[in-house]
């Protein structure tokens, strides 16, 4: 039972744990604005190394390891993932050592310094917990640990809870949990004795293949199989000029698969790279230096620092592009700010398996909709949403998506086409023509193109080169910067998502992170390792696949594309080409919802650069046996 012990305030010092290392309380709801003013703040650091968030769980359990013997386990999306990771690294020379596994009930028992991990659920629903063992004995193990409980420790106590354990006859060492609804993995030890041990995860590479399929021709392409009473579908449908996932009509019953545990590495992926690029955002907010990089106008970086500082965790949804070979997965790029390819995968694509008799696995975005519904539950928002769209066709139908997303999650939506509809009223607000006030906006424009209408405003009045504030005039018709920086106005997806949407991101990625699995070597300018590898040539601020390079090891070009970006700055990301499937080059689509995986599709090409008019088809999930 939780004790009943005061609480202190978050930051306050509860104790101290072997090796003089401090324990903070986690109480976030008694957080001092004044000593934690923005996010940022909440990033703990020592000696300019990143140790974690404060004060959770997983930032003490590598602040312990690194003041205790100067190492520390690699960045982790959930705390249950460390029971995953096989080595530390040691700070001072940068080796690797080995990280051994052991789970609950094994007969290498835990000793001082193993760190316990729970599984995801119950008490540490989403995330898992670890904790630091300071003590073993034959009928118990104590722990030091933050964010569980928030009570000071006992004067001269270096631990703050005690587990009952068990040693059986046969020398395995059980621990109990003391909460009825949450489950210990297991424990961490950095020792070289294996025995006893969880095998070190191995992939087999074979199953990152991905297959063709067809399915059985009945007529099923000349009959309809969207429910055009659905407005979504209507848009879809009219768009497609069809009932069609593929606007190629050869290609009516052709789909893709994929291994479960391609899907497994796909969704690990996704959830770890997140907290990658939420790390590296914040690390280019504190480095001015690497933030002229990204071509942003000075008029808007305070609005940008702000929305991190405020509004971290209200993103809705986002993408990753992946290649998926049996050379392994790799990201291109992360969409924050991006609307594309929802519908075909969340809805769509569904439907489309359902229509034509496609039995094989399940479909990769089956969950993608309820978890759109419940990271607009999560959100902030409390009254009517507007959806604000061009007057396109595709936009139009995810506009409509969406709508359904937000309208499950129990909030009214109006769908907004132009901005012609909308004046300011004698207050100063954005009213619609109904005269209800805009509040909460989710777009389908890209904040790229709020900025371009800030460079030239900023350009003929060097007034708001600073600080761009958008002017108002009641009964006017307001621009969309007038929008979408309008500071009552709370944006979908926000501000600070032209931070890991722009490629200026990626060579800070491997900057900090470098030979990570999942990341490509990317840099500002052209190396000798990149021209070793072949590199892919693409602008800073693109979309749909403009103005993209592809070069070789013999500095060959063997795809480019043209567009309206040809002015920005670029980056170089080593060639990791696209497999090619059949006729197709096949790009993996994984998307979010509130930071974590909620499903996958793909996107088609005969040329080997995705663009604005590749195709989406249907991507199933099979078990690893059908490869």
């Amino acid at each position: 039972m939780k004790s009943r012990v005061p609480v202190s305030q978050f930051g306050e010092l509860l104790g101290y744990a072997p090796g003089n290392v401090a324990v903070y309380s986690s109480d976030y709801d008694t957080a001092d604005e004044t000593i934690y003013p923005n996010r940022s703040a909440y990033r703990s650091y020592l000696d300019g190394i990143y140790m974690g968030y404060k004060w959770q769980c997983v930032e003490f359990a590598r602040r312990w390891m690194y003041l205790n013997h100067g190492y520390i386990f690699d960045d982790v999306a959930m705390a249950y993932d460390i029971f995953e990771l096989r080595s530390v690294r040691d700070i001072n020379n940068q080796t690797r050592l080995p990280l051994q596994a052991f789970r609950n009930g094994a007969k290498h028992h835990p000793v001082v310094g193993s760190l316990l991990i729970w599984e995801e659920g119950g008490e540490f629903e989403e995330t898992g917990h670890v904790a630091v063992v300071v003590e073993v004995h034959q009928d118990k193990i104590r722990l030091a640990e933050q964010n569980v409980a928030h009570q000071l420790w006992p004067q001269d106590q270096q631990w703050c809870r005690e587990l009952k354990a068990k040693v059986t006859k046969e020398g395995d060492y059980w621990i109990e949990c003391s909460y009825s609804d949450a489950t210990i993995l297991g424990w961490m030890t950095q020792t070289e004795y294996s025995e006893f041990s969880e095998p070190t995860p191995e992939i087999n590479t074979d199953l990152f293949a991905i297959k063709a399929q067809y399915a059985t021709d009945y007529g099923q392409a000349t009959k309809s199989w969207l429910n055009i009473a659905n407005d979504d579908e209507a848009a879809y449908v009219e768009m497609m000029q069809g009932h069609k996932l593929t606007s190629v009509n050869a290609d009516q019953h052709h789909y893709f698969t994929i291994s479960k545990t391609a899907q497994q590495t796909i969704e690990h992926a996704t959830n770890e790279l997140h907290g990658l690029f939420m790390h590296a955002t914040d690390y280019v907010l504190q480095h001015p230096e690497l933030l002229k990089k990204f071509n942003l106008p000075d008029a808007v970086l305070n609005k940008i620092r702000q929305s991190w500082d405020n509004r971290l965790n209200q993103l809705i949804t986002s993408r990753f592009d992946f290649a998926l070979t049996p050379a392994g997965l790799k990201v291109y790029e992360y969409n924050c700010d991006s609307a594309s390819c929802y519908m075909e995968s969340g809805k769509v694509q569904g439907k489309w398996a359902k229509h034509f008799g496609v039995k094989t696995g399940i479909d990769a975005g089956h969950d993608l909709f309820k978890d759109l519904v419940r990271a607009w539950r999560k959100s902030e928002v409390n009254g009517l949403v507007h959806i604000l769209q061009d007057d396109e066709p595709e936009e139009h139908y995810h506009a409509l998506f969406m709508k359904e997303a937000i309208e499950a999650a129990g909030f009214e939506c109006k769908v907004i086409i132009g901005l012609t509809d909308l004046h300011w009223d004698a207050a100063g607000n954005i009213v619609d023509a109904d005269g209800e006030k805009l509040s909460y906006v989710w777009k389908t424009w890209s904040w790229e193109t709020a900025l371009d209408q800030i460079r030239l405003e900023c350009e003929a009045d060097q007034s708001q080169s600073d600080d761009f504030e958008p002017h108002w005039q009641s009964g006017k018709t307001p621009r969309l910067v007038d929008v979408l920086l309008r500071k009552n106005v709370m944006v979908f997806e926000p501000l600070w998502t032209l931070i890991p949407s722009n490629k200026a991101i990626l060579p800070v990625l491997w900057s900090l992170f470098p030979n990570h699995p999942f990341l490509l070597n990317t840099a500002f300018d052209l190396n000798d390792e990149l021209l070793q590898t072949g590199y892919v040539v693409k602008p800073i601020v693109g979309r749909c696949g403009a103005n993209i390079q592809l070069v070789d090891e013999q500095q060959h070009v063997i795809e480019k594309t043209t567009g309206h970006f040809a002015s920005q700055e670029q980056i170089y990301q080593q060639l990791f080409a696209l497999p090619k499937v059949a006729d197709y080059f096949v790009q993996i689509c994984s998307f979010t919802a509130a930071g974590k995986y909620a499903g996958a599709g793909v996107r088609v090409d005969k040329s080997m650069i995705i663009n604005g008019h590749s195709d989406c088809m249907a991507l199933r999930i099979s078990d690893d046996s059908y490869f």
